[in-house]
């Protein structure tokens, strides 16, 4: 398997690393089914979607602090209850390192990103600047103000 070469992120935009057309879920579709595509697609994240745009995140923090903990019955309660809706989002031309200070200063490790009209078209996250920028010192700093930020619960 050929390894992901890392280049400079000083031009290089959110839409080269994201993970593009992610899954999602609707505000009304219960949380087994959004915790089914976080297990087939081996993401902690699904966006919650109302057509095309973006209304929220459930995060599978939000799955066990806001339904499990709670004792509700996952097979009946619906995304909208547990769901994060105070979202920040990126246009897909923005830069990376634009994207990466966003994500520290609103200790954030995940960001869905838009095209021009607001439709979701990919997602970013800390792994993939990990993984496919030369930013290191950057996301380091942005991992240490996530972790140290209280919860969103």
């Amino acid at each position: 398997m050929a390894e992901q070469k890392k280049s400079g992120s000083a031009t290089r935009s959110v839409r080269e690393v994201m993970t593009p057309n992610p899954k999602t879920v609707t505000a009304t579709d219960t949380v087994v089914q959004a915790a089914r595509i976080m297990r087939d697609q081996n993401a902690g994240v699904v966006p919650v979607v109302e057509g095309k745009k973006v209304v929220g995140l459930v995060t599978d923090r939000d799955i066990v602090v806001r339904a499990i903990a709670d004792g509700k019955d996952a097979n009946k309660t619906h995304v909208k209850d547990v769901m994060s809706k105070d979202i920040r989002t990126v246009k897909e031309e923005t830069l990376v390192s634009q994207a990466l200070d966003l994500m520290s200063k609103s200790d954030i490790r995940r960001l869905p990103v838009v095209n021009q009209n607001d439709e979701l078209v990919g997602i970013i996250s800390i792994g993939d600047l990990a993984a496919k920028t030369n930013q290191d010192d950057k996301i380091g700093k942005a991992v240490e103000n996530i972790s140290q930020a209280a919860p969103n619960n």
